[in-house]
């Protein structure tokens, strides 16, 4: 089982995602245990502060280091030993191979940011992973923290119900899915391709290896 600790301002934002879906049912059965952790609990303030102005004047706050230390040193008094992972748009972009890789880990813990960032000691004093899901800035790290939730459960075994789906979709090789099809056959004259009710498997492999790599070349040169 893969267990994944959050520290979090916003713990509550995140727990509606954490029961849904895929990834619901992944913490029902065992695959997956996620940990929520807030991080005003670690504060020494009586207000349970946890950022302050930045040194040198300019706009918005920074999370403090000290709730950030305490919340990692208690984590490791409780046993935690794994990758740490710190939320931030200047990180290395986070994608499938990513993904793939934090899979076979047994414990990750991710930090969500918030405010114009971190006090950089946090970063120079401990051991973290920047990690970045795209190139644009979020009001906080939670969605990220989701995304990267999302990404890493599936890939764990029995997550979804067929363990051949993680596979056959978008970036687990080196093209894009090709598009898919259910009922009904016909829709506002729309047509499902002859080849995927054909019952030729050959074919219809052929077919969809074939628009999977156009949908890759079309992305790649920039087309819609």
């Amino acid at each position: 089982m893969l267990t994944i600790d959050i520290l979090t301002l916003f713990p509550e934002s995140l727990g509606g995602f954490l029961g849904s879906s895929i990834l619901g049912l992944a913490r029902q059965r065992g695959i997956v245990d996620v940990r929520l952790h807030n991080l005003r609990d670690f504060s020494t303030d009586r207000h349970h502060k946890v950022d302050d102005r930045p040194f040198g004047g300019g706009p918005g706050m920074l999370i403090c280091p000290e709730p950030v230390f305490r919340a990692v040193e208690w984590l490791e008094s409780k046993g935690f030993r794994g990758r740490r992972l710190l939320l931030t748009p200047a990180g290395r972009t986070f994608d499938q191979g990513y993904a793939r890789e934090l899979s076979g880990e047994g414990r990750i813990l991710i930090l969500c940011g918030h405010y114009e960032g971190f006090d950089h000691r946090i970063v120079e004093g401990m051991s973290w992973e920047e990690v970045s899901i795209g190139n644009y800035v979020l009001s906080g790290g939670e969605p990220a923290a989701a995304v990267i939730v999302d990404a890493v459960t599936r890939l764990l075994p029995g997550a979804l119900g067929d363990p051949d789906s993680p596979k056959e979709e978008s970036f687990s090789g080196d093209t894009l899915e090709y598009p898919q099809y259910t009922r009904p056959r016909e829709f506002r004259g729309m047509s499902v391709p002859q080849v995927l009710v054909s019952g030729n498997h050959a074919e219809i492999r052929k077919w969809r290896d074939e628009e999977a790599r156009k949908a890759t070349e079309k992305r790649r040169q920039g087309g819609s």
